[in-house]
């Protein structure tokens, strides 16, 4: 028996990572173009990118854990059927039940897993997400120098440069334009320069040579014009606004925050609604794992003398529909407009009772198959459609 358990525990792992993997590298195809866009456009340093689908990756997770469980044991079932291994176990006298040992610790693990990502690890993974973006806005991260045009750092100073060479630490045709806190202004031009660190953290070295300065100050009579071969210009850097504090969104929010703002009194009933209709979003999105094992088994097991991948198509319809059932339901209830315990419980309850039934049919009903009727309905399908493309073949030629 606990070689079969192990077997089984292998088939599960392969589709089980490989679902994560897929979801994994459908996030970097579906955001990395759209983040080198905006982080290019902002000005900011190209690492951060890497930082921001990190931070990500909670976010699908999500979902793809449970899709990943679902696939994993819906998979293995399916090959045990089709190879002819699933009847000589149920020939030795192995029941479902019993060949739902493995896949309901799959279950087990994956769900404190996902509580954990989801209940703690998402909330903060999006504020730092949101943080990044803050930062890219304000230029808080380093805004890069676009050359040919003119860069504002901060609402006081304007920089041009015209060429870099050597990797930026040769910048040449160069034109700054500064305003001081008493009204006054500063005008450089020169034909080379080079930034330079100093030990103030706030304050950085702008060398520059060969040009022209020109001060102006609101107590002198005429601006005064300097040429200098090198001159050093101190630059403060500017100070941003810091971030806000986490919790702005419920989306921030980890599940014991959620708990305790839905039973706050102190804060607004918006407040407290969109709290209990999160927390319970969360929590029911966890739940529904521990009824994946039954849902693979009875849409991975196809009908006698079938190899139709029909239950693999109709699980991840299911699994996203009601996850997206789900969404909506918490968008309802955080407007107050219904009781999240009755918007969220109640799909899940329903949605628990078809799995039952589907495992019950396949079970313990002699020749039973919940999805015989689709299965034969989409192989009359197919045979029409067999019919009609030789027909068309036939008139092209």
């Amino acid at each position: 028996m606990k070689s079969i358990d192990r077997y089984m525990a292998r088939l599960i792992a392969v589709p089980l990572l490989s679902t994560l993997t897929i979801a994994a590298m459908l996030l970097v195809l579906d955001r990395i173009q759209k983040l080198f866009a905006f982080v290019a456009d902002e000005g900011g340093p190209i690492s951060v990118i890497w930082r921001m689908l990190a931070n990500l990756l909670p976010e699908y997770l999500g979902l793809g854990v449970p899709i990943g469980l679902l696939l994993g044991v819906l998979l293995t079932f399916r090959k045990l059927a089709t190879t002819s291994e699933l009847d000589v176990m149920r020939g030795v006298g192995m029941s479902y039940g019993r060949l739902l040992r493995v896949p309901f610790f799959y279950a087990i693990v994956l769900a404190i897993v996902n509580l954990g990502v989801v209940g703690f690890i998402q909330p903060k993974a999006r504020y730092n997400y949101e943080g990044l973006r803050f930062e890219l806005r304000t230029g808080a991260l380093g805004a890069s120098i676009k050359i040919g045009e003119f860069t504002n750092f901060g609402s006081k100073m304007t920089l041009r440069i015209e060429k870099s060479e050597d990797k930026g630490r040769r910048l040449t045709g160069i034109f700054l334009h500064r305003k001081s806190d008493d009204g006054g202004w500063l005008a450089v031009t020169a034909e080379t320069g080079q930034f330079l660190a100093t030990d103030d953290p706030d304050t950085i070295i702008f060398r520059l040579t060969n040009g022209t300065l020109i001060d102006s100050e609101p107590n002198f009579k005429v601006p005064r014009v300097l040429t200098f071969s090198v001159h050093d210009l101190p630059i403060p850097l500017p100070k941003y606004e810091n971030f806000r504090q986490r919790g702005g969104r419920n989306l921030e929010l980890t599940l014991p925050e959620l708990a305790f703002y839905g039973h706050d009194q102190k804060v607004t009933p918006d407040v407290r609604a969109s709290s209990r209709a999160e927390f319970h979003f969360r929590v029911v999105e966890v739940a529904i794992m521990f009824l994946l094992p039954m849902m693979g088994l009875a849409l991975g097991v196809p009908p006698k003398r079938s190899t139709s991948a029909l239950g693999v198509f109709l699980g991840i319809v299911m699994i996203v529909a009601y996850h997206k059932v789900n969404q909506y339901a918490a968008d309802v209830a955080a407007l107050g407009k219904i009781n999240p315990i009755i918007g969220l419980w109640g799909p899940f309850a329903a949605f628990a009772g078809l799995i039952l039934w589907m495992y019950y049919t396949i079970a313990y009903v002699p020749g039973g198959q919940p999805i015989g009727a689709l299965e034969r309905w989409f192989a009359k399908l197919g045979k029409a459609i067999g019919r009609i493309m030789p027909f068309r073949r036939r008139k092209a030629a």
